[in-house]
Formats: structure tokens, sequence, C-alpha cells
């Protein structure tokens, strides 16, 4: 409700129905105050959720009769200020420039022509300068700008879409844009026709944006793009880009009508779009069929692009796994080897936010990556979770965020990052501390991974203790199935089982083993492992999530034993593994020596892709081998069928050594890599839906799917149709992550459902 123009909505609303009384915001939403016929109020009540300003969602309305009514009755509607009390309300996401503000910035005659920082309350920064509720402007980081006369004018104006609008500013007294080169000297002139300049002649700069520094390039220059990736030491990980508008992103990617609707929304997201047409940089996205592309979001990115005949790359301005640079100071220190210019500006970014990341698959919405546009608006949990306690839970160890729950209100923070990076561990414990005074929330227990060496895990702990509240550990997998049921609106109680197919690349398993491929049956309450992958040994730990041959290594000696290698006789992989160090990583698996086995469904993708080539040595980044392998097969996946995939039992156990057979004979044929890439993915979807089956699911019955491998789109809409051909009830998580970014959630309700089952 805060910071989306209701309050003038309902202002306006009442006197069209010659209602009087007062509307104010507080801490739990709106409360308004309403005096008129009855007829008037009825029509008032079906208005007031028919018709909401496009930012705003109504979850509930409250109704009371006003006993006894004030005398004498009021005879106007006022918008009152702000008041106190516990907050249930949402913050409302940054939401990317409306229709209205564009058209203000380019109109000549308009006082806010060409000024990069024009909002209203249907769009601009909200999260991203808020520092705590309620959401005023002494409230956020435009505090100190005072308004000019004209603002205030118009802030002041319920018929004004800037009525309350916090942001609100214009040249005379808003935020100043300028350009600096990279050794901090001001250039003359536009600071955007500076920046334009730059760009169009291969110039790297930092662009202050709307959470955080990004930096930009021109997609259409090869050595430009090469230069930042060297740069920046981001070797392959694909780039974003940045497009002017709609026909713009045309002439390079193919587009859906629903596609078109997801970039245009408020939330303007990077979407993952097919490649179509005349290739930009080659090295934005090597090795892969899609491009990653959002829509210019703010003015100052629409200004920026207006003027450029090619879209642009936009990247994270931070130094490796660093977090986004926020602050003026530290990005011209931590940035100054990477760019060539600064395009800068005096408003504060109080909360760092990333760009969020979405796919739109067969099966529907795959959300990558949650930030920007949709955090952190609250999950909406099913009507029983009013009776559960407030949770405070951690998440994991990478791709990290947190949860509130709250009643039925789960809300789950941005994406920080991967916790092994110090100064992202110390971001997420500064963001975790400003949403617990955000919205002043003390919680009743905390719930953290059963990893014990998580960080995320060893900061609840310490939380746990300073609150002087309960802790409880929730199994990994567990709380991927969960997150999965709360997003479907599954209650706390009562509901029975899902089965849930959850495969990622590692978790630790209830009995200390590391898991990754599982089959599992349960719900919030608690879960039954059913089913998972042959156990494979993970030679070197995690430096072999880093170096794909040691998982191939290690998943063909689990299949054909010692000599294993005698099956690659010939064969260019064969002379690939002899120049590693077969006998010590031979040794280490023969002993254990830091060879833990593992289910690892990731593992046996990295392992798939080595003997294909595909990143055999070392990839620069999570998922890099399998996301290679995903482009690989696409193509392939109408006209092939897939390997076999066999079955242990007691329990079941799905083995691949019969995959592993086929693939060696296809290697040995001359196979086309795709086909063999298309065999294997089709092979894995058929091979789960048999052991869903086996492990006893029925036509009617409900299965999650869950993990971080489910990003994969060919298993994620081949697994669906396959079950629902079956009868089965699929249920997908299109709202928050399926890899880790979702996990806080499924820990927070399984915590509640626990703290409610145990009469806490």
């Amino acid at each position: 409700m805060q910071g989306v123009g209701f309050r003038p909505f309902v202002w306006r609303l009442a006197r069209e129905l010659e209602i009087t009384g007062h509307v104010l915001n507080d801490g739990a939403g709106v409360r308004i105050e309403a005096f008129g016929p009855v007829e008037a109020l009825e029509k008032f009540l079906v208005r007031l959720t028919a018709e909401p300003p496009p930012l705003a969602r109504v979850d509930r309305i409250d109704i009371a009769d006003t006993d006894p009514a004030p005398v004498p009755v009021p005879d106007s509607f006022q918008i009152l200020g702000s008041g106190e009390g516990a907050v249930a309300t949402g913050v409302v996401p940054d939401a990317a420039t409306c229709p209205a503000c564009l058209a203000d910035i380019g109109n000549p005659s308009d006082r806010r022509h060409g000024y990069a920082f024009t909002n209203c309350t249907h769009c601009g920064p909200r999260l991203s300068i808020l520092r705590h509720i309620p959401y005023d402007r002494a409230s956020t980081s435009m505090s100190g700008f005072p308004m000019c006369p004209s603002c205030r004018v118009e802030y002041e104006d319920p018929d004004d879409r800037r009525f309350h609008a916090q942001p609100v500013a214009c040249p005379d007294c808003g935020p100043r844009l300028w350009f600096e080169d990279a050794d901090g000297r001001e250039a003359q002139g536009d600071p955007l026709a500076v920046a334009v300049q730059r760009l169009r002649a291969g110039g790297i700069l930092a662009v202050k944006g709307l959470g955080g520094f990004q930096i930009a390039v021109d997609a259409g220059n090869e050595t430009a793009v090469r230069t930042l990736r060297h740069r920046k030491r981001r070797p392959d990980k694909p780039l974003a880009l940045m497009a002017r508008d709609l026909d713009q992103i045309l002439g390079y990617c193919s587009v859906s009508e629903r596609e078109a609707d997801m970039l245009a929304s408020a939330a303007a997201p990077i979407l993952l779009l097919q490649k179509a047409g005349p290739a930009l940089a080659e090295s934005i996205a090597p090795g892969q069929d899609r491009l990653g592309v959002m829509l210019a979001n703010t003015p100052l990115h629409h200004l920026l692009l207006a003027e450029l005949e090619r879209p642009i790359v936009m990247t994270s301005g931070n130094l490796s796994d660093n977090p986004q640079e926020t602050e003026n100071a530290a990005a011209r220190q931590h940035l100054a080897g990477l760019v060539d210019g600064f395009l800068m500006h005096d408003r504060d970014i109080v909360n760092r936010l990333d760009d969020s990341v979405l796919r739109l698959d067969r099966s529907g919405v795959s959300m990558l990556r949650r930030a920007r546009g949709y955090a952190p608006a609250s999950v909406r949990l099913a009507p029983d979770f009013d009776q559960a306690p407030r949770v405070l839970a951690m998440g994991g160890e990478l791709k990290s965020t947190f949860c509130l729950i709250n009643g039925r209100d789960a809300v789950l923070s941005q994406h920080i990052g991967d916790l092994e990076n110090a100064q992202t561990f110390a971001d997420y414990k500064k963001t975790l501390r400003l949403y617990l005074d955000l919205y002043r929330f003390r919680p009743d227990v905390i719930a953290v991974d059963g990893h014990p060496q998580y960080l995320s895990t060893v900061y609840g702990e310490q939380l746990a203790a300073e609150f002087g509240i309960d802790l409880l550990r929730v199994q990994h997998h567990h709380a991927h199935l969960a997150a999965c049921l709360a997003g479907q609106g599954w209650p706390l109680t009562g509901e029975g089982s899902a089965y849930g197919i959850i495969l990622d690349g590692l978790g630790w398993g209830e009995d200390g083993k590391i898991w990754g491929g599982e089959i599992l049956k349960g719900g919030f309450a608690g879960f039954q492992r059913l089913g998972h992958f042959q156990p494979v040994p993970l030679p070197g730990g995690a430096v072999a999530v880093r170096e794909p041959w040691r998982n191939l290594a290690a998943h063909l000696r689990t299949a054909f034993g010692p000599d294993y290698r005698e099956r690659l006789a010939g064969l260019p992989l064969a002379a690939a593994l002899e120049e590693k160090n077969m006998a010590m990583l031979d040794r280490m698996m023969e002993r254990s020596l830091n060879s833990p086995l593992s289910s690892s469904a990731g593992r046996l993708f990295d392992a798939v892709a080595a003997a294909l080539g595909i990143s055999f040595g070392r990839q620069s980044f999570e998922g890099q081998a399998a996301m290679a392998l995903e482009s690989l097969a696409r193509p392939f996946l109408k006209e092939e069928r897939g390997y076999a995939v066999d079955f242990k039992s007691s329990p079941l156990c799905l083995s691949f050594v019969a995959l592993w057979q086929q693939l060696i004979a296809d290697l040995h044929a001359g196979a086309a890599d795709g086909r063999i890439a298309a065999r294997f993915h089709l092979g894995l979807i058929g091979g789960l839906a048999d052991g869903l089956s086996r492990s006893g699911g029925r036509p009617g019955d409900a299965v999650v799917f869950s993990g971080g491998v489910f990003q994969n789109a060919i298993v994620k809409d081949g697994l669906t149709g396959r079950l629902k051909d079956m009868g089965f009830r699929v249920l997908n998580q299109e709202n928050f992550p399926a890899n880790d970014g979702g996990l806080a959630l499924g820990q927070g309700v399984i915590a509640a459902a626990r703290y409610v089952a145990g009469g806490d």
C-alpha cells in the first residue's frame, strides 16, 4: 500500500462517490474512515479492490462499523499524515519508469525534459532508497533534497499523480548528474552526451543505477567487450544487455507476446531470450543460445539509450565476486581499474539491488534471480499461517537470501550473493539487520540450513543466542520441497504430502552425506527420502565442483570399476584424462581420501559435459558446463531418444551404468556432441519419471520440482510434460528461484509448521 499512490486514489474515489472521512498510512497498511449512504459505501468497497493504482496490491480489507459515529460527521474527505503501529504492510519494490514520466522527459516543453531522476507514484525508486517505514520522504535518501515550490505544489495536490511521491524532484531541487574521468576529474558539458560519446568510441563506463553501480559497454564492439571481460576477470559468464525499446531487442532476439509483456512490466527484469537475427559481440554469451536482455528501466537509462544505435552490455559494477558497489567513493576506489569513466549522481543508494533474471519456458516462468522489481514484495501464504510464529529463516551459502515470516506474509529478501565472499557476507548481515529494523521484526524462532559450516547457519546460531529464542535446523532438500509448496499456497496443516524431485549441486543430508539428486515425499512437517541418485565420489571435495574432469572420472569409476579408462581407448577423451594426475585421483577415490560420496545431480551434468570436452579442466562460474550442455542439446531434442537409466532397490537408487555405456559407445561411433547431449537430457527425464512411479507416485498425486538443476529448461519442461501425461499434478516455482535463492522461504515455513505442531 505504501508509496504507490493509494491514498490519493482513495481520496479521488471518495470525492466521486460523495463520501466523507479520511485515509492515512500506518504500519499495518492503509486505514480509512468513510461516512456516507450504504449504497455509496458498497460501491466504494468494490472499487477499492477493482481499480487500485498500478503498483498497489490489495491482500485483504478488514471492515468494522464505527460505533458510535462521530458528531458531527465529517463534511469532507481528507488525507491525513502517517500513523504508527506494528509494521504489517509490505515495502513496494522499485518500479521501472512509467509511460507518463517517459513522456515528461521526452517533452521539450516540460520542466523535467531530459531530467534523469523523474518519477511519480506509479514508478521510481522505493526499496533502494528506503531507510525505514512508514514510507515518507524523511525515511528515504531523498531527505537531503528539499522540494522546490513547483514540486511542493505537485506533492501536495491529491489530483496530481506526484501527490506524496516521496522521491519527487526536478532539475531545480533534485539529484544532480555528472560525468567524471577515471582520474576523478569532472568532464565539462552535458554528462549524458559525454557518456554517449565515450561508449561509441569503445569506452567502458561505470553507471550509477537504481540499486548499485553498473558497467556499460557497446554490445556490438567485440574488442570493448573482450577488454571488459579481461579487466573484470570474468572470462566466460554471460553478460546482460540493456536495450532502448522492444524494436531494438527484436533485431537480435525472438520475443513472444508474453515475453514482451514481461520485459515492459514495472519490474523490468533481465529476460533470457532466444538469439535471432544478426549477432552482437560474440563474447557477450559464449556457448549460449540465449541472451539476457532488459529494457531501459530508469530515466537515466532511457536518456542514455535514446542516443545509441545498439544495445549496451550492462553488468554489475563490482570486482570479481564482490557485491555491487553502491557508494561513489567506493566505486571510484574499486572500479577505477575496470572503467574509463563514471556517470554519477548524488542520490544515495540505501539498499543494494541486483537485476532480477527470468526465463519463460513452455511450463511457465522460471525466476532465476529475484531482486530489483520483485523484492521485497511478500509471498502470500495459506490462510492458516495466521497461527504461525514469527520466523527468521537464514537461507543457504550460495545465492543467499533470508526470509521473514509474519503470519501469512513471507518477505523474501533480494538476492545477496555467495557468502563465501567476505564482503558479500558483510552485506548479508547488514541487509538482514536493516530488514529487522525496517519491518520492526522480532522473531520467535530462527531457522537455518542443516550444514553446520554454512556462514548463514553460524550467524543464525549467534542471532538465536542474542535474542534468546529457539533455533531449528532444516534439511536442505526438504527446504527446497517446502519452498515450492509455500509458493503454491499449500496449507500449514492438513493437506497431506506431495512428492518432490529435488535436483541440485550439493546439500547436507540427514545421514551426514552429500545429497543432490533426490526423490522425496512430504510436506512442511516432515519428509521421507524415497529415492536418490547413486552416490559417487567427489574427489577433491569443493575442488571437484570447479573441475568437471574429476566428476567424469568419478562417475566412470563408479560405473565400470578401477579399469574404467580402458573403455576410452582411442578417444580424445582418454588423452585429455592422461594429462591429469589420474594416479593420484584414483588413489583418492580408492582410499576415500577427501572424496566424500555424493548423490549430486549437478555433478552428473558436469561429468557428461566433461565427456564432451565442455569446460573439461575448469569452469569459471557455477553452472557453466551444464548451461553449455543444455544449449548444445536443444536443436536435437525432437529427433532423439534418451539413454537408459537403471534402478536398484532398498531404497530406490537411480544408477547410470547403462547411460554411461551408451554414451561411451556413441563417442566411439562419432556421434555429434549435440545428439549425445540431447540423449542424456531425455534419458534423465525418463529415468526420473520412472523413478517417481517406482517410488509410489500415482496419477493425481502432487509433484514439485526444485533445486538449481531445474534452471535447466529442457529438464523442467520435459519432466513437466512427461509427468502431466502420466496424470500427475505438477507444481512448479514461478515467483521465486528453484535454486538456493528460494531456500530461506522453505526453511521458514518448515520452522513454522514444527513450532505449531509442537504446541508453542
